[in-house]
């Protein structure tokens, strides 16, 4: 196994700082990149109810021959299965495509304020945490009022909010407040769903060290203290993107990746306005 760090949360738990996601990933092809995935060292991966992939993903996870308590498997709820009871039947199902006893993380995956139901949602997920099937709660997407609305609820925070973070959008202000509450943060589209990739300053930061923009970029999340869930299909993507612990992002690279931090650098929907049900 790779030399992975481990992220400790504030349920006293840990969760590997780099994992493997599967979004868009079809069922019938994510078996052979989750295979690929855990092969290469990888151990937490990511996958969510409305990717439509869990039944791939528990099948290569039954297939790897890794013991279940080495592996860290995260699923997020979807959006028409918020509110408490919902909520307990959905995460049933989810175990039960994923042929799992439990989840080490379980999120919901986005606030959508227009349903509020949210913070009946999170209720069962504190339910849920505390019967045993969960190892740690979290949320995904969920800003600022989103979280001190759940907290000031339940008394208890997400161990983890998974949100949109990469080079050109960076959420200083709202990690900041994340850090108030000791909530880790994991950053989807860590690449900046590839746009970053072509950043001619990330270019050259890669270029100094001999590693490509992803493993520049990755490694960056790493020594920013976030933990990171890059995805790919292709083998050698697989490989290089957790082969980023040889080598470390000097003080000079860092500031010049920190000015790169865009207030139009989002690519992904707004939490404050994305009510989709699905």
């Amino acid at each position: 196994m790779s030399a992975i760090p481990a992220i400790e949360l504030n349920d006293g738990k840990t969760i590997p700082q780099l994992g493997f996601g599967v979004w868009q990933i079809p069922n019938d092809e994510v078996g052979r990149a989750v295979a690929e995935a855990i092969g290469a060292g990888y151990r937490s991966i990511d996958t969510a109810q409305g990717y439509g992939n869990e039944k791939g993903v528990g099948a290569a996870i039954r297939d790897s021959g890794i013991a279940r308590s080495d592996l860290y498997i995260t699923s997020k709820l979807r959006t028409r299965d918020q509110g408490y009871d919902a909520t307990l039947k959905s995460f049933m199902g989810s175990l039960d495509r994923l042929g799992l006893d439990y989840l080490d993380l379980f999120l919901i995956h986005w606030p959508v304020p227009a349903q509020d139901k949210y913070s009946d949602t999170w209720r069962a997920f504190v339910q849920l945490q505390r019967d045993g099937r969960i190892r740690s709660i979290g949320v995904s997407n969920f800003l600022p009022e989103h979280l001190d609305r759940i907290i000031g609820d339940s008394g208890v925070a997400p161990a983890v909010n998974q949100i949109e973070v990469h080079p050109e959008f960076q959420q200083r202000d709202v990690r900041a407040l994340h850090r108030q509450h000791n909530i880790a943060i994991e950053s989807y589209s860590p690449l900046g769903s590839g746009a970053a990739l072509d950043n001619e300053t990330i270019g050259a930061i890669a270029s100094k060290h001999g590693k490509s923009p992803a493993q520049a970029i990755i490694r960056w999340h790493l020594q920013e203290g976030l933990i990171v869930i890059p995805k790919s299909t292709h083998a050698d993507r697989i490989r290089a993107n957790i082969d980023v612990f040889d080598f470390e992002l000097d003080a000079d690279d860092m500031a010049s990746i920190a000015k790169l931090d865009r207030r139009d650098g989002k690519v992904g929907s707004d939490p404050a306005t994305n009510n989709a049900i699905w």
